[in-house]
């Protein structure tokens, strides 16, 4: 098996080589067929998240290095523990990574990604910048259907993420009628795609990078607007009659997360799933005084990835730009991605 893995944080990916590992009991081992690179890949490869204020937080814990990132996973399952009962040698399937220990009662409710003792791919245990990957149980391998290989190793993590966060802003922006969209990044993209086929509502997307809004525009945007453009709240306040109902900060700065707070509507509600960092300062009379509600959303859950899935094999969700690379460009990947040079996503191919 070759990894493409760190030994010391921060620094750069060197390949690995090790053998392939057994599967035992419910597990399931897949060859890797491409595995999408996420921005918060640049925070564990650092060790850290900025919390603002010269504060972090550490995110070395529970993981042995070297260490195998990557959890936005697919590939072909070439075998099976003795206790895996549906899924099949041959099964070209999605990975979830979002997996708990299964023991407790959040695992238990079907919420696996909010287990407290996580076991996700990528994050927790090795993942999917690889050629293998051990998935712990079949419950968590997801047909893709006829949907591009590369495209489908997104829903893992741009793909179920966005749709949880969408989840929880759509009951808002389906009644005042439009969806912000902050940050047309990776995930960004994704969650335009996807707004687009499960909110009935308009969709405003905001970014400071030109080249992401043009992007944004031709996937079917329905307006777009540089934020740091002092006119760009009035211009919105006009358009929304009075503010966003709905809104997910997908990039989850300081900036970002202050422009959302102050760009809603009565009663809007900002989803904070980015993780870029940072710390704000917002009025507190704000809150009761326009009734609005921030809240964060990590990724959506098992049963979140099934429906999401369903929309995605019957055509619903517009694909979002993905360019593949070799897995040797790991490390290229992940520094053209801390330097803010990739639009959509990139996946990496074994």
């Amino acid at each position: 098996m070759r990894s493409m893995q760190f030994d010391e944080y921060g620094a750069p990916l060197k390949e690995f080589t090790y053998e392939n590992p057994e599967p035992q009991g419910k597990e399931v081992l897949v060859r890797i067929e491409a595995c999408g690179v996420c921005h918060s890949d640049i925070h564990l490869h650092e060790g850290y998240f900025d919390m603002g204020g010269g504060n972090q937080a550490d995110a070395k814990r529970g993981r042995s290095l070297p260490f195998t990132l990557g959890h936005e996973i697919v590939g072909e399952v070439v075998a099976v523990g003795p206790d895996v009962k549906t899924a099949a040698v041959g099964d070209k399937r999605i990975v979830y990574p979002w997996i708990g220990c299964m023991d407790c009662d959040i695992c238990h409710e079907g919420h696996t990604e909010l287990c407290t003792r996580p076991r996700n791919l990528g994050v927790h245990v090795d993942g999917g910048y690889a050629d293998h990957v051990i998935c712990p149980d079949e419950q968590f391998l997801y047909d893709y259907g006829d949907v591009p290989t590369g495209l489908a190793a997104t829903y893992a993590c741009s793909g179920i993420t966005a749709y949880g966060a969408l989840m929880k802003a759509k009951p808002n922006a389906e009644r005042g009628g439009f969806m912000g969209i902050i940050g047309a990044g990776g995930v960004g993209m994704a969650g335009l795609m996807i707004s687009k086929a499960a909110v009935k509502a308009k969709t405003i997307v905001f970014d400071i990078d030109p080249a992401k809004l043009e992007a944004a525009t031709r996937a079917g945007a329905d307006y777009v607007f540089d934020p740091s453009d002092k006119a760009t709240r009035k211009e919105v306040a006009k358009l929304t009659g009075g503010g966003l109902p709905g809104a997910v900060d997908f990039v989850g700065s300081d900036k970002t997360a202050t422009f959302g707070v102050t760009s809603l509507g009565a009663s809007g509600i900002l989803v904070i799933i980015g993780l870029f960092g940072g710390a704000m300062t917002i009025p507190v009379p704000l809150f009761p005084f326009k009734n609005i509600t921030v809240r964060g959303s990590l990724v959506g859950s098992p049963a979140e990835m099934g429906e999401l899935m369903e929309l995605v094999k019957a055509g619903k969700v517009p694909p979002m730009p993905v360019a593949e690379r070799p897995l040797d460009a790991a490390w290229d990947t992940l520094e053209d991605l801390r330097a803010g040079k990739i639009v959509g996503r990139v996946v990496l191919t074994p």
